[in-house]
């Protein structure tokens, strides 16, 4: 007696890849929405701790800060943020106060949108 080899058909392939490749044509889409917009939070929540460090700094010692480097070495902060966008230490830009020297504000030195659409520059 001869027994018959059991496995799937051709046919029962295709189906199951095109149910997968329907449920990822779905489910892709949503996941890369939600890194954009983790993306946007982080840069939010960075950039506040480092907006806030500063206006620390400016109170307890009523200069602004030359560098994003002095916020580190006095202890303001333990280390720059990375900026979500650009994936760098460095790509920080700074606004100097009113024409003088100093940090007064940081930007994100990323080009581009957020998800919401406003300019990355401008948060």
């Amino acid at each position: 007696m001869r027994r018959a080899l059991r496995g799937f058909t051709l046919i029962e392939l295709l189906v199951v890849m095109a149910i997968i490749g329907v449920l990822l044509s779905i489910a892709a889409p949503r996941y890369f929405n939600h890194v954009e917009h983790a993306r946007d939070n982080a840069l939010r929540q960075s950039l506040a701790v480092m907006r806030d460090a500063i206006d620390k700094f400016h109170a307890d010692t009523d200069t602004w800060p030359a560098t994003l480097d002095e916020l580190v070495t006095r202890k303001y902060l333990r280390t720059i943020p990375e900026d979500p966008h650009t994936g760098s230490r460095d790509t920080w830009t700074v606004e100097a106060p009113g024409g003088g020297n100093g940090v007064f504000d940081v930007h994100s030195g990323a080009t581009g949108a957020t998800a919401e659409g406003q300019p990355l520059a401008e948060q």
